[in-house]
């Protein structure tokens, strides 16, 4: 089964011909250069993939992209504020290594015990939050200097040493 990382959404559409600006949150400049196709989430669950056909850097955050089949700002305009998700290995190839987003598949390790994979990273603007399962619940889990003990790349683990009692309010 492939998995899917989200990377950002359809932000606004550019021109009369259907394309869009893609606001990301890869971390790096990037005209996804050989990139195929993107997937993006029509409904909860639903991923429906679209071919690109080109694709200019806007800015640090954002994209250019035009797709196959959308060649009207009315048809584009559907697709306004969807999520686009890649696969893991292109999520891989275009995300940068110092992005937060790049920590999506880690697991959060509390103390030695493995709490969960990080499903969503959500980005505020004093801290980071990972969402995960915990105990068949969604969590979120703040990634705060004071709790970070060290992000292992190897191992894909997030070592954290919570503060007692945080885990207690997802029960």
């Amino acid at each position: 089964m492939t998995n899917y990382c989200s990377i950002g959404k359809l932000a606004a559409t550019f021109g009369v011909k259907g394309e869009f600006v893609l606001k990301h949150s890869l971390g790096k400049k990037t005209s996804l250069k050989g990139l195929e196709t993107i997937f993006i989430e029509m409904n909860k669950d639903e991923l429906i993939p679209y071919f690109i056909t080109d694709a200019k850097i806007k800015s640090a955050e954002e994209v250019f992209l035009k797709l196959e089949g959308i060649d009207a700002k009315e048809t584009a305009q559907k697709l306004l504020q969807k999520q686009v998700w890649l696969t893991e290995a292109e999520f891989h190839k275009y995300t940068s290594k110092s992005s937060p987003i790049s920590l999506l598949g880690f697991h959060i390790v509390d103390k030695g015990n493995d709490l969960g994979e990080i499903l969503e990273i959500i980005e505020q603007p004093h801290q980071l939050l990972c969402r995960i399962d915990w105990k068949g619940k969604e969590a979120l889990i703040p990634l705060h200097e004071e709790f970070l003990l060290k992000v292992d790349k190897k191992k894909k683990q997030v070592l954290v040493e919570l503060p007692d009692g945080l885990l207690e309010v997802f029960e």
